[in-house]
């Protein structure tokens, strides 16, 4: 009896290690995230920053490949996320990665609205309005940035404070240096929604500031670009660097970030006088 009690439980284990294991049992990765479009906030939180930069990227891909050709308009995001990867933040359940855990989401989900994948919204507020936005970007209602710019960051502003909320029912709070560099990305966004009013801003206060003649509009179509990560990347160590006590910190990431916008700097300096 005991050597068919064990050869039973020996063959019961054989068979259920053969059996596949639940896709919502495994542990999701950027890649099968975008794959499925169905990912939850907590599974996204429960995922390395490092991975999620491959899920942005992926879904990002996917927009391109069946919706929108040549679509790249959440590169601005993986700015911040490499960001964080690169400066420790972000770890499973921190206030941080509650937050962007929320962002994702939004944008995971009005993805799949907007592909016809699912019509679930996750409850996240964003998700709708990443579908409209992705609609309206395809039928090309978009391609002025006066317009542009709101509806993105209109679908951005909910999704985030969805990840707000989320990070506060899990009773997550943020650092000095969370709220900080938050509060750059509630200006980013702000400037999105504003432009005329950021313009105007930039014009009375951009030059005066820096104590360089630079042309506030240009330097609000470069900084407030989606299609690229070097503006959120180098304005979130500004944002950092402000928080520390170090006296050099935030003057170099400034002058970072002034150099990083040279580059477009010299181009509207080139198509003004009509040099090439």
């Amino acid at each position: 009896m005991a050597a068919g009690a064990r050869l039973v439980t020996l063959l019961l284990t054989v068979a259920l290690t053969a059996l596949p294991v639940p896709a919502h049992a495994q542990e999701r990765t950027g890649r099968s995230c975008a794959s499925t479009l169905d990912c939850t906030a907590a599974e996204l939180d429960a995922m390395p920053l490092t991975e999620r930069l491959v899920f942005v990227r992926a879904v990002q891909d996917r927009v391109s490949a069946e919706y929108i050709p040549g679509f790249r308009h959440w590169r601005n995001i993986e700015g911040i996320i490499r960001f964080f990867v690169e400066n420790g933040f972000g770890e499973r359940g921190s206030w941080v990665s509650h937050v962007d855990a929320g962002i994702l989401e939004g944008i995971e989900r009005g993805t799949a609205m907007a592909l016809g994948v699912s019509a679930d919204d996750g409850g996240n507020p964003g998700s709708r309005r990443w579908a409209d936005y992705l609609r309206r970007l395809q039928r090309g209602e978009l391609t002025d940035r006066w317009t542009h710019d709101p509806a993105w960051g209109n679908a951005e502003q909910a999704a985030t404070e969805h990840g707000v909320r989320l990070a506060e029912a899990h009773g997550a709070r943020p650092s000095r240096i969370d709220w900080q560099i938050y509060q750059f990305s509630e200006l980013y966004r702000w400037m999105l929604r504003n432009p005329q009013t950021a313009l105007l801003l930039l014009n009375e206060h951009l030059g005066r500031a820096t104590g360089i003649p630079l042309v506030p509009a240009d330097f609000l179509r470069w900084f407030t670009d989606v299609t690229t990560p070097v503006p959120t990347y180098r304005g979130a160590h500004v944002a950092h660097d402000l928080v520390l006590p170090s006296p050099v910190g935030a003057p170099v990431s400034t002058l970072q970030l002034l150099l990083a916008y040279a580059p477009e700097l010299t181009r509207a300096y080139q198509e003004e006088t009509g040099q090439s």
